[in-house]
């Protein structure tokens, strides 16, 4: 899964990326590379300046309408808003990737009538909102019993099992000891029976762990995404694209090797 960051503040790119002409030079870039999948978002997960919907919109629906016309791949669309999520699947978006955990309480039932799959992201308080000091009892217990939870209700609301893709939150209120624990233990959220993404791609916990700055942490993003894939992950999101499928390709051959 390459991202795509239309946003002006992206913790990583840092808005290179943002103006639509070169957000589908990136994208053709992302499907050169091996991307399946693009992942297109309006607004970074961490703190920063207020994005209205209206903004959010104006910044998703064209490039989602333009990759999707350009690109013969699935598109995903990185909001935690309903009306943003029905907007880029009439423009073609198949997926609803929302690191809210279905916050927006339309969020499901949009996603169900347009036959999209969803993506089940564990997060302790709101998007955008600090949380520097998370504590839990047991960091995988928590998480798989809130994804457990937000995956029945994806069911309840009409989105098939098989459409229904689960992801840890790496960062997302957690702290980067438990991010880091919660990767180790990647074979207990894939026990869950649902596709498992792992979105570790240049995250701050790779850079506390190593000490790291953004731009230094692709060899521990590739590192990432091998201990995920052995261990269950079997979408990976990802901002350097081809190294990131050369370790996918790999892991999935020994794995396979009979």
């Amino acid at each position: 899964m390459g991202i795509l960051n239309r946003t002006p503040d992206s913790f990583f790119d840092r808005g290179e990326f943002f103006a639509l002409d070169a957000t589908l030079r990136r994208a053709e870039q992302l499907v050169e590379e091996g991307a399946d999948i693009l992942d297109v978002g309006g607004v970074k997960a961490g703190p920063g300046p207020e994005v209205s919907e209206s903004e959010e919109l104006e910044r998703v629906i064209p490039a989602v309408a333009e990759v999707r016309q350009r690109f013969d791949v699935p598109v995903s669309v990185d909001t935690w808003r309903a009306e943003v999520a029905r907007a880029a699947y009439a423009a073609g978006a198949e997926i609803g990737n929302d690191i809210s955990g279905f916050a927006d309480p339309d969020y499901l039932r949009v996603s169900a009538m347009a036959g999209a799959t969803v993506v089940a992201t564990h997060i302790r308080l709101e998007p955008r909102v600090p949380d520097p000091e998370p504590h839990y009892d047991d960091v995988v217990a928590a998480v798989c019993e809130f994804l457990v939870d937000r995956a029945q209700r994806a069911e309840s609301a009409g989105i098939p099992a098989e459409r229904i893709v689960i992801d840890a939150g790496l960062d997302l209120g957690k702290t980067w000891e438990q991010s880091l624990r919660l990767l180790q233990r990647s074979d207990a959220l894939a026990a869950l029976g649902y596709p498992l993404l792992l979105s570790a791609s240049n995250k701050p916990f790779l850079g506390k762990l190593l000490d790291l700055q953004i731009t230094e942490r692709r060899d521990a993003s590739l590192a990432a995404a091998a201990i995920g894939v052995a261990r269950g992950c079997r979408i990976v999101r990802a901002h350097e694209v081809r190294g990131t499928r050369r370790v996918c390709d790999t892991i999935a051959a020994v794995l396979e090797a009979a």
